[in-house]
């Protein structure tokens, strides 16, 4: 579904990814590995059209390079950004409907809207509060369910556990595979490697904005240097 290939990524004199290359295919949960500062945020922002780059990057063929977000949001792309970032003095529902807002009116922004509410039941109870005002794990929710409000083929998902009680952190990742099992593609950038790599068809791993390591997530989690790195034990 994604093609990545010669992606470079500056800001300034810095630069964040080099001749970067990957593959996502369709309906898989593909991880972005790397310490902090490796480029993995970069590299999903370069996508979303969020950080200056250089290269191609394609879906299904079709070149995304060069477009401004919102219309990378219209080719169905959506990014769930690091931090979450919902709006904190707008209501659950404002929020939801910012979302969609890109290309869905009336009876299809409700028919989404509704669509959240019952996959994140939390969000329907809360569904008139300010999104400040939920705690952190309702707020990731928020956040995931703001990106799918777009109905997008590619959801982008950065440090979704970020944060998080431990109880959550697995909610989180239940709702993961949950996406992948509707036919939603995904692109996990993911501090949490050891869960990361149980629910992923494959992983990339990054250091310095380069590709070091490549394989399924069953391989790489039993890759010493994995191991050694990232898994506790």
């Amino acid at each position: 579904m994604l093609e990545i290939e010669g992606l470079s990524v500056r800001y300034g004199a810095v630069e964040a990814v080099g001749n970067l290359g990957f593959t996502v295919p369709k309906g898989s949960i593909t991880v972005l590995l790397g310490a902090n500062g490796a480029g993995k945020s970069s590299t999903l922002n370069a996508i979303s059209g969020l950080a200056p780059s250089r290269g191609r990057i394609a879906l299904n063929g079709a070149e995304l390079g060069g477009l401004p977000p919102e219309e990378i949001v219209r080719r169905g792309v959506a990014l769930c950004p690091e931090g979450r970032r919902v709006f904190p003095s707008l209501s659950v529902a404002d929020n939801l409907h910012l979302g969609g807002a890109v290309h869905a009116k009336g009876e299809e922004l409700a028919r989404r809207t509704e669509a959240e509410l019952d996959r994140f039941p939390i969000l329907r109870e809360r569904y008139h509060q300010k999104a400040g005002l939920l705690s952190g794990g309702e707020q990731q929710m928020l956040a995931v369910a703001r990106a799918l409000m777009s109905a997008p083929r590619l959801l982008l998902l950065d440090e979704p556990s970020l944060g998080l009680a431990p109880k959550v952190v697995e909610q989180v990742f239940g709702l993961i595979s949950g996406l992948r099992t509707q036919g939603i593609t995904i692109l996990l950038v993911e501090q949490n490697a050891e869960r990361a790599l149980e629910i992923a068809d494959h992983g990339y791993v990054l250091q310095s904005g380069a590709l070091v390591l490549s394989g399924s997530g069953r391989e790489l989690a039993e890759s010493p240097l994995i191991r050694d790195a990232y898994l506790a034990g």
